[in-house]
């Protein structure tokens, strides 16, 4: 019988996705506006939908609820909708080339999961096949051992006990949530951090100035990654290091 450790030294680094990793210049509206149309027969209210820091289901039954169907209609045909999303997608981002990797980003990913005191993964907002799809020609992929994503929970707030869990999965060992570092783009993935006590990351890459992010009570904050040396050293250390500091780890280039 397999016995699950408590691991006092590894930690967990979940990354977002759009706006934080990369950035796929639109084509993940695009492809939801096209399956909704499909799939539900209107595109109605998606131009102005702000997708920052939502789960790809929760933007789905925000933007068709005011569009006036019930939540019965948009559950019977969400499926259907994912499976239209990607297919559309897949031929928006085709070879790649529209997706853009943020700065620094590569080194930061392969650096750390290089650490035999660290496990990398995903958490967004993304359906895993979607998330797939944008990560998919830039070599990161095979990086991440676990991820959580919207297919899993609409809620962002329950995504960080299903990346613990599939870390334990892998990795035979018990990850409290003061070990796990979520790095994001918006508010939304600040607030998922602190609603499970979690290290927040705010980065400034995204669609949220760092003047904007500055408020919401990140412990590392940001302009972007491409100081890797820099970078990497707040990371490892957060976890130790942010209850020395009276507010929390102080911005390092934001």
């Amino acid at each position: 019988m397999s016995v699950t450790r408590v691991a006092t030294r590894m930690r967990l680094f979940l990354f977002d996705v759009d706006g934080t990793l990369v950035s796929a210049r639109g084509a993940g509206r695009a492809a939801m506006a096209r399956a909704l149309e499909a799939v539900y027969g209107t595109r109605a209210g998606i131009d102005g939908y702000d997708f920052r820091g939502k789960t790809d289901p929760r933007a789905v039954f925000d933007i068709l609820r005011d569009a006036g169907f019930d939540d019965a209609a948009i559950a019977g045909r969400l499926d259907e909708c994912f499976e239209r999303y990607v297919l559309e997608l897949e031929a928006l981002v085709g070879d790649g080339a529209r997706v853009e990797i943020m700065p620094g980003v590569a080194d930061v990913v392969r650096a750390l999961a290089a650490r035999t005191d660290a496990i990398v993964g995903l958490l967004t907002g993304n359906i895993e096949s979607g998330a797939r799809v944008k990560l998919r020609h830039t070599g990161l992929w095979p990086l991440f051992r676990v991820g959580a994503f919207g297919s899993d929970d609409a809620d962002r707030r329950r995504l960080p006990a299903i990346a613990c869990a599939r870390a334990r999965g892998v990795a035979g060992v018990e990850v409290p949530f003061d070990r796990v570092v979520i790095i994001g783009d918006t508010p939304l993935d600040v607030d998922c951090a602190r609603a499970c006590g979690a290290v927040a990351v705010a980065v400034a890459t995204g669609h949220h100035a760092a003047t904007d992010l500055a408020t919401c009570g990140s412990d590392l904050l940001f302009a972007d990654l491409a100081d890797v040396a820099a970078v990497l050293r707040a990371l490892v250390t957060s976890t130790a290091d942010c209850q020395a500091w009276p507010f929390g780890c102080q911005p390092a280039n934001a």
